[in-house]
């Protein structure tokens, strides 16, 4: 992983010009294998230079919901990535606090990589409320949208203005939340998370 929450530039550290890059955003709370395989899904199935996890101070969606301190959430993140050279970790998000719009991040990454092209990644569930989002229209012009679905559901259509692209990968019915919940039953998480993220979870009493 290459300097995680730093500020990324035009160019990767080898010099080679980012041209198409992937924004993964969310609360990773906490990270699980399913996000692993969309990231590996959307660089390979949209050819990606690069591939940014953006961990959200709080989502706009839910409002109610308490996160786990960011600097849990990193951690695990960082635990996750390591080894997997093509993916940054972005805490800009976190920095920024307060309520997380993906249109502040997107106009953050359009004036750093005004050459790129960018791809937002968002599951299947999002895209009927992608009108609601903030500055929609604006989002809409400055990227495309790489869709996920889960087992059984259908494929679904991007609303105009929006553009972008279902991706096949490797549909896996698993959430954060079911992650949650097993571990306030008593149940293992093995196979459901990286194993360092197993570790940590357990030895910090996450979650319970």
């Amino acid at each position: 992983m290459t300097n995680p929450g730093a500020a990324p530039t035009e160019r990767d550290t080898d010099g080679t010009q980012l041209k198409r890059l992937g924004l993964f955003g969310g609360s990773f709370d906490p990270v699980h294998l399913g996000h692993l395989l969309v990231a590996q899904t959307a660089r390979e199935e949209l050819e990606l230079d690069r591939l940014f996890f953006i961990p959200a101070a709080r989502s706009p969606f839910k409002p109610e919901q308490e996160p786990t301190p960011a600097h849990e959430r990193l951690r695990l993140l960082r635990l996750a990535l390591a080894g997997m050279p093509w993916c940054t970790l972005d805490e800009q998000e976190i920095q920024r606090g307060g309520t997380s719009y993906t249109i502040d991040t997107v106009r953050d990454y359009t004036a750093r990589f005004p050459g790129a092209e960018l791809f937002y990644l968002i599951g299947s569930d999002h895209v009927g409320q992608l009108s609601k989002w903030r500055a929609a229209e604006e989002l809409a012009r400055l990227l495309s949208f790489a869709v996920i679905t889960r087992p059984g559901q259908a494929e679904p259509t991007l609303p105009s203005p929006f553009r972008g692209r279902v991706l096949k990968g490797f549909p896996l019915a698993l959430s954060s939340s079911q992650v949650r919940s097993r571990i306030q039953s008593g149940l293992t998480i093995d196979h459901l998370v990286p194993g360092p993220v197993a570790e940590a979870i357990r030895n910090n009493r996450l979650y319970l």
